[in-house]
């Protein structure tokens, strides 16, 4: 059984556990148990707004969940007692589980992701949506308006083009030099792709590392994005992107 597990506003400002730090704690409780395996954490920015009370830059966190057969409620019943025994005082903790393979209306689950990064979304709206396609959203502390992001994050990460991956790969070094290739199998990247993407990078094509070495979901994939650099008689045409050129993600 594969689910999405989505979560939101789980710290305060003095928090040094952010929102992805709790995402991955969770998926430690339940692999730890023997319940399934996790895919890579994806963090989905939300509309920045006054009107919205988030804590720092208002993004939900969802992983994908090989989840065992049966174990569907336990996992609902420990993910919301983890949030309710872990998350900060004052935040507003929001949790989503959605089993992929019986969402009627996928399409209206996306949608309210991608909503969620232009307009003032309410509780009500996502309690509506939730109940409508048999969605789990339940919240865990505050005013647990955390439940409108986490819904907005599994929409966003059902649709397999949004998100950055939480945390950075795994090479240290700026200007140093990898094949994609060697990218992917270190960090468990399955695409190497231009940013403009007109171009999948060859595995024994060599990248320049800058600033930030991340990677983000795009049609369902696993893609470290690159563009070209700037000499055209470089031995190394590709590099990293920019913290800037990765924020559309």
């Amino acid at each position: 059984m594969r689910i999405l597990v989505a979560i939101d506003d789980t710290d305060n400002l003095q928090s040094k556990t952010g929102t992805g730090k709790r995402a991955a704690q969770l998926i430690d409780f339940l692999e730890q148990r023997g319940w399934g395996r996790a895919e890579p954490i994806t963090r989905h920015q939300l509309l920045v707004d006054p009107a919205i009370p988030y804590t720092s830059h208002n993004s939900a966190m969802c992983f994908a969940f090989d989840l065992t057969p049966g174990r569907l409620p336990d996992l609902i019943e420990l993910a919301g007692d983890f949030l309710a025994a872990h998350c900060d005082p004052g935040s507003d903790p929001g949790l989503c589980v959605t089993e992929i393979e019986k969402l009627a209306a996928p399409g209206r689950l996306i949608a309210f992701g991608y909503r969620a990064k232009e307009q003032v979304l309410s509780k009500a709206e996502a309690y509506a949506l939730a109940e409508e396609l048999a969605i789990h959203l339940s919240e865990h502390g505050g005013t647990g308006d955390g439940v409108v992001g986490s819904l907005a994050g599994a929409g966003l990460r059902l649709s397999g083009c949004d998100g950055r991956l939480r945390g950075k790969l795994p090479f240290s070094g700026r200007d140093e030099v990898a094949s994609a290739g060697e990218l992917r199998r270190q960090t468990g990247i399955e695409l190497v792709k231009s940013l403009d993407g007109q171009h999948i990078i060859a595995d024994d094509a060599p990248i320049r590392l800058g600033e930030t070495l991340k990677g983000v979901m795009l049609l369902g994939q696993r893609v470290l994005l690159v563009y070209p650099t700037e000499n055209p008689h470089d031995q190394v045409q590709w590099q990293t992107c920019t913290k800037n050129q990765l924020r559309a993600y």
